[in-house]
């Protein structure tokens, strides 16, 4: 495919945006080339600005949950468009779409809306702060929460050691109270908190973690995490951004049958708008003003487009029983059909899939946490990357990023999918 436009918008944007992108993963720095630029996309295709239209397994990074503009989403937007498009004050919408995810969500009396899964992540943490009236919180290494100062941290060396700043700018002052974990290691996550009694105000993690690659808990982990919470007084942060309304309507509260203290989402919620939220029983919601102490705003939350659009999005899941099923029925059968290729053409790998997430890490052993996530084979993924893209395939340009089903694919696309991954394979061997 000849990418000739793209090239030249993002030699433009080169010289008025940092780096090109305004999101680092987009420059495709991790696969090398020249990143796509998006000109339009329908159902579960893309098309660039040459021309060139792709299968695309990035779905906007998740919200495009079924299928790119989709059709009541946007005639909500154009609708709700027509009678102001922010006004600063409370409307009506708000109402509606809270009172809807409330009942699709299990453990959740009050949510409130933000305006990105960041935003949500760092309200929910400040929150269980308030909460606890304590400082230090727990995350995993690998799981991605935005990009706010107490979630850039990288792992110290041992239980005790305090994390350090992995991005300039973050103080290390901010960074002594973000203890890292290893993903489903739950010894380590009480040894931590053994080590840190009384000081822990949360656990931060995807439950389903989509950031390195998709890798699911082991068997019993969120149910250990829960447990471990009770004990020490600590509050249990899901970050389902990502995987909340996608894995299931309840998210993985319902999937895992875990209850989790606060709950973030993003992504879905929006309906492919830049919506974010956060939720909690009625006791900790509470403390958030204007109720209590805990401050937290934004002139655009609770935006009208964006209400519209994550209300006509909900609805439609909410509506439809057999969504979660048609999803899981064809990542699985994507699966099948990747697995048959790349054993044929002895390609070592392993795939990570739960619901209508599923990553091709090229790793010879079981993928369970940034560690291992981190011996796959990236020269490998860079080729098998730009072989899709040639095929036109749109995957995630990084080996640690999940790719996202939308109900929009057809058989016949994930066919063509599979045929794809049949020739890149052997081009690779």
């Amino acid at each position: 495919m000849l990418y000739k436009r793209s090239s030249a918008l993002f030699k433009e944007a080169n010289q008025v945006i940092p780096g090109g992108v305004n999101s680092p993963v987009r420059a495709f720095k991790a696969v090398g080339g020249t990143p796509i630029f998006a000109k339009s996309a329908k159902g579960a295709f893309i098309y660039d600005e040459d021309g060139n239209r792709f299968i695309d397994y990035i779905n906007s990074w998740g919200p495009m949950l079924l299928g790119h503009a989709y059709k009541p989403v946007v005639d909500a937007v154009v609708e709700k468009a027509k009678l102001g498009t922010s006004f600063g004050m409370p409307t009506e919408i708000e109402t509606k779409i809270a009172e809807l995810a409330v009942s699709m969500v299990p453990n959740i009396d009050q949510i409130r809306f933000v305006n990105s899964g960041t935003e949500a992540c760092m309200s929910a943490v400040r929150l269980a702060r308030g909460y606890t009236k304590k400082e230090k919180i727990i995350k995993f290494a690998g799981c991605y929460h935005g990009h706010s100062d107490a979630f850039l941290i990288q792992a110290g060396s041992g239980a005790v050691t305090f994390g350090s700043p992995n991005s300039p700018g973050v103080t290390q002052g901010t960074a002594k109270d973000t203890l890292l974990a290893r993903y489903n290691d739950i010894e380590h996550v009480n040894s931590i908190l053994e080590a840190n009694k009384g000081e822990v105000a949360c656990i931060i993690l995807e439950p389903v973690a989509g950031n390195m690659g998709c890798i699911p808990p082991k068997q019993t982990f969120l149910q250990d995490l829960r447990e471990a919470c009770n004990q020490h007084g600590v509050l249990l942060v899901f970050d389902e951004v990502m995987t909340g309304f996608r894995l299931a309507k309840g998210g993985c509260q319902e999937l895992y049958n875990v209850d989790a203290d606060v709950v973030c989402f993003g992504k879905v919620i929006g309906g492919g708008l830049p919506v974010g939220a956060f939720a909690a029983r009625a006791e900790i919601m509470n403390h958030l003003a204007p109720n209590g102490s805990v401050y937290q705003a934004g002139t655009l939350s609770g935006n009208p487009l964006a209400m519209a659009a994550g209300l006509a999005m909900l609805t439609a899941i909410n509506d439809d029983d057999q969504l979660f099923k048609r999803l899981e029925e064809k990542t699985a059968y994507l699966h099948k059909g990747i697995k048959n290729v790349l054993d044929k053409h002895s390609i070592t790998h392993t795939i990570n899939r739960v619901g209508s997430m599923i990553s091709v890490h090229f790793a010879e052993d079981e993928v369970v946490d940034f560690q291992s996530a981190a011996k796959g084979n990236n020269e490998t993924f860079k080729a098998f990357f730009h072989g899709m893209l040639d095929e036109g395939i749109y995957i995630a340009p990084s080996a640690f990023e999940t790719w996202f089903i939308t109900d929009a694919l057809t058989y016949e696309d994930l066919d063509k999918t599979i045929a794809a991954v049949d020739t890149v394979a052997n081009q690779l061997t």
